[in-house]
């Protein structure tokens, strides 16, 4: 049983992409799913004079450390004007001055939504292209277009976009295990 660490990339407390994260990780099986929130750490906004004055935030260090405790994260990335939130952003920033290779050897699951059509297909692409630059693979990605549309009561309401989270998570969970 392999260690999978989940959180999305949003500081919003009704975030879509957090639900449907919440989601995507009750229907894994066979591994230990741990789903935290990143707003619960202090990610202060980054800046070189910040990180000289008073060093790296010991918050940023203990997410860095729950990351590295895992084999593999599943992220949900949400949207703001075509690209990641500053937020997530942020995020990244100060886990990659912590340690350029903080995803190293972390086989990793994007999963974008949005109201849109496109579901965060922008950020999610952003997102993919930019992680295993810190030393992660992602094995699997999915945008889940039209949120409101078909994600009701906690429940994909859309068959074909349901048989395709079937696909990524099979996928994901056969990469995780080797």
């Amino acid at each position: 049983m392999k260690k999978i660490l989940a959180f999305a990339g949003s500081n919003s407390s009704t975030s879509i992409n957090h639900r449907l994260l919440t989601h995507i990780s009750e229907r894994i099986q066979g591994h230990e799913v741990k789903l935290i929130k990143l707003t619960e750490y202090d990610f202060p906004m980054y800046s070189a004079d910040l990180e000289t004055e008073r060093g790296i935030p010991m918050d940023v260090k203990i997410v860095k450390n729950i990351i590295a405790e895992h084999d593999a994260l599943i992220i949900a990335v949400n949207e703001h004007n075509g690209t990641v939130s500053s937020y997530f952003k942020n995020c990244i920033d100060w886990l990659s001055r912590a340690d350029r290779n903080f995803l190293k050897d972390k086989k990793i699951l994007l999963i974008s939504t949005s109201n849109g059509a496109r579901g965060a297909a922008s950020a999610l692409e952003f997102t993919k292209s930019v992680l295993p630059r810190f030393g992660g693979r992602v094995v699997e990605s999915f945008s889940f277009p039209s949120y409101a549309d078909n994600f009701r009561d906690n429940k994909v309401h859309n068959e074909v976009l349901d048989m395709g989270i079937e696909d990524v998570l099979t996928t994901f969970s056969h990469e995780v295990e080797s």
